[in-house]
């Protein structure tokens, strides 16, 4: 085992578990995590609940109990994640109160169907944080251009936001700006901005998944050599934006207000392709005031392997944007491959959520109480 966590999080990265399940929380293993590997969050969405309620583990007395007051599938699916997030949170409390508010934190997804409604996502999201009723918690929200304005609605009215699936720089950029929108919305209320925090969660992986396709389908030797170079450089660029942003007279205004950046979040970051090292999305995404959150085996693999050398993004801008270049000139379009990106990532969340809503009715008509 190597100190590698522990030297992650003196570098300014917060560490979250990207993975949530009733039997990790009832089991403790939640808490283990928290006390012994450094983690100070946890990322939930479609994928992660449809996976865990599946499993049926913890979840079986609930749905019975649930069958017997015969409630829709829908509301079955939101009391189920909204326990597990509220108990997450109250695990979390401590790391909460000693970052103060910074981490300790628990988010969870707006329905994916609503992704390109703006109005429903707003209503989601606060009918989330009613009911989830933490202050340690962030109501995740989509970064399509729907869920734009709902960012700076939802931030406006206090709730604190995950943003999610940003692949392009210039969306990310459109995210920032909702953000502090959104936070000039709350000042102007009188609210405390202090108390409002987010996180614009960058996938990374799924960049390099798309674009080293479309280069071994091109298969010659400059292609070969671009391979396994976009996803890092996208995520680097991304974080010279967000330096930019978070030095501007805009953010000042807000910053004199005790108003909280919004830190950049490195998500997918589970390494799909095996030639890769499978910590490269951890090791080379370090620096200060960044959240990476990390599947299971990705968070074991740091531990027992991770190569922590200090800040591995500042100072790489140039290279970064040489190594997207060298993609493009290849033929292989960014705003191309990042658009349709946005595109599965939304359908693979509702493609989820409608896995788990089969799964899930199936489990309240076993378990219904015979009539008489």
């Amino acid at each position: 085992m190597t100190d590698a966590l522990k030297r992650l999080s003196e570098e300014g990265v917060a560490i979250w578990l990207d993975d949530l399940s009733r039997k990790r929380i009832t089991s403790g293993n939640l808490a283990e995590l928290i006390d012994q590997q450094h983690v100070v969050g946890v990322t939930t969405n479609p994928s992660i609940f449809q996976k865990a309620i599946s499993s049926g583990d913890g979840y079986e007395q609930q749905l019975t109990e649930l069958a017997a007051r015969k409630v829709t599938v829908e509301e079955a699916i939101r009391m189920i994640t909204t326990a597990d997030v509220r108990d997450a949170t109250d695990i979390l409390r401590p790391v909460f109160d000693a970052t103060q508010g910074q981490d300790g934190r628990v988010s969870i997804e707006v329905d994916p169907r609503l992704a390109h409604n703006t109005t429903a996502t707003i209503a989601e999201a606060k009918q989330l944080a009613w009911l989830v009723d933490r202050p340690n918690t962030l109501i995740k929200i989509p970064a399509t251009k729907a869920g734009l304005p709902a960012i700076t609605e939802v931030i406006g009215k206090g709730i604190s936001v995950n943003v999610t699936l940003i692949f392009s720089l210039a969306r990310y950029r459109e995210v920032m700006d909702a953000y502090l929108a959104g936070l000039e919305k709350a000042k102007a209320a009188g609210l405390d901005l202090s108390k409002i925090h987010s996180v614009a969660s960058f996938f990374v992986s799924r960049v390099d998944t798309e674009i080293d396709k479309r280069l071994d389908a091109l298969g010659t030797s400059e292609a070969k050599a671009a391979r396994g170079k976009a996803g890092l450089a996208n995520a680097r660029l991304a974080y010279e934006a967000y330096e930019e942003v978070f030095s501007s007279d805009r953010w000042a205004a807000l910053d004199k207000g005790q108003a909280n950046k919004q830190r950049p979040l490195w998500a997918s970051t589970g390494v799909k392709d095996p030639a890769y090292k499978d910590t490269l999305y951890v090791d080379d995404l370090v620096a200060p005031n960044t959240v990476n959150t990390m599947p299971e085996a990705t968070l074991e693999a740091t531990e027992d392997h991770g190569q922590i050398t200090g800040d591995t993004i500042t100072g790489t801008y140039d290279q970064s944007r040489a190594e997207l270049d060298a993609v493009e000139k290849l033929g292989i379009a960014y705003d191309d491959v990042v658009q349709l990106l946005e595109d599965e990532g939304v359908e693979k969340f509702a493609t989820s959520w409608n896995d788990l809503l089969k799964s899930t009715e199936a489990e309240l008509q076993r378990l219904a109480p015979s009539e008489g």
